[in-house]
């Protein structure tokens, strides 16, 4: 391309050599003006080509898809360079079948994708998009793909036009930033403000739906003396492995949660006492099964456990709470390595 514009450049030089010389005050001649409108033409052409190149440019370094979208022939109009990096298929393929992106959505998230969609043709702009995509290769990406009706309509067509901004670090980040917020850093278990936050709910459920509820207290009996003989490593090892019989023994849906520093904390959605005190004891034999080492030492470890259930006259979380502290510290008192029910 240099070479030819070159070599109109050279051609341009020796027209303007040809060109004889005019009085001031007399117009060019016939070619002299020609030259002149070559020259202001070969500018504008360059002019244009540079802002082509620097669009161009601009569109492949943007990690987000602008999209074009006819609604009533559901027809992708366009998309920028960044379609074939996020999604890892041609561009090709999605201009010739609109269900080459909707096919990509992670079908969890496929009605809420077209619903909103929809939903341009009402307000005329939705910022609020967000949903998953499975890329060519199955990985799993974050797309905030936001729609506006085009201004510019063509008749009765309806273009929408839009930007699909790959979130997936965000996201990511977010449910770190949530995992750290709500979990135990030891055990992988809910620390106690998420524990009780979750109790909450399942206390307020409760009530509202009239179902049962339990609530159960764990202590390590004679933690400190573990700590005191073989130090606090071999502690959180402990807490460690009482935390994953927890995760073990308990079912899906019930709560649990580490709330102290050797006293952990479940809740059991729909279980009454006995059904609970059944799996407290699951737990307790799944934990004196457990054998840990120090040195030529070996030893085992026991816990007492406090379980209560929902009762009419509960009307905040607290009193199950109380209730069930009360029963552990009985199951202290009277020997350790018991399940108490209160």
């Amino acid at each position: 391309m240099l070479a030819a514009r070159f070599h109109v450049e050279t051609c341009f030089v020796h027209m303007a050599k040809n060109i004889p010389t005019t009085l001031p005050g007399t117009p060019p001649p016939e070619a002299a003006q020609t030259l002149l409108a070559l020259l202001h033409a070969q500018g504008e052409v360059a002019r244009l080509s540079e802002r082509e190149q620097l669009f161009s440019s601009l569109l492949g370094s943007v990690n987000a898809v602008l999209w074009a979208f006819d609604w009533e022939t559901r027809q992708v109009l366009y998309v920028s360079p960044a379609y074939e990096r996020i999604f890892g298929r041609p561009a090709s393929l999605v201009l010739a079948d609109y269900n080459e992106w909707r096919d990509s959505i992670y079908p969890d998230d496929l009605e809420f994708a077209e619903r909103s969609l929809a939903q341009v043709l009402l307000k005329g702009s939705v910022e609020d998009r967000e949903y998953r995509i499975l890329n060519a290769d199955g990985q799993v990406r974050w797309l905030s793909d936001k729609c506006y009706i085009n201004q510019q309509r063509d008749g009765d067509r309806v273009i929408i036009v839009g930007i699909a901004e790959d979130i997936t670090e965000k996201k990511q980040l977010e449910g770190e930033l949530q995992r750290l917020a709500t979990t135990d850093v030891l055990t992988q278990s809910s620390n106690r403000r998420h524990f009780f936050e979750c109790a909450q709910q399942a206390f307020d459920s409760a009530r509202e739906d009239g179902t049962p509820l339990a609530f159960l207290l764990l202590d390590i009996d004679d933690f400190k003396r573990i700590n005191d003989s073989y130090g606090h490593q071999e502690g959180d090892q402990v807490l460690q492995r009482i935390a994953d019989s927890g995760k073990a023994v308990l079912r899906r849906g019930d709560l649990f949660g580490r709330i102290g520093g050797e006293e952990f904390a479940a809740v059991f959605p729909g279980c009454n006492a006995q059904v609970a005190e059944q799996i407290a004891e699951r737990l307790q034999r799944h934990i004196q099964r457990l054998s840990f080492s120090h040195g030529e030492h070996s030893y085992g470890v026991t816990v007492s456990q406090g379980v209560t259930a929902l009762s009419d006259e509960d009307t905040t979380l607290d009193s199950l709470y109380a209730r069930a502290d009360a029963a552990m510290y009985r199951a202290k008192r009277q020997g350790k390595n018991q399940i108490v029910r209160g």
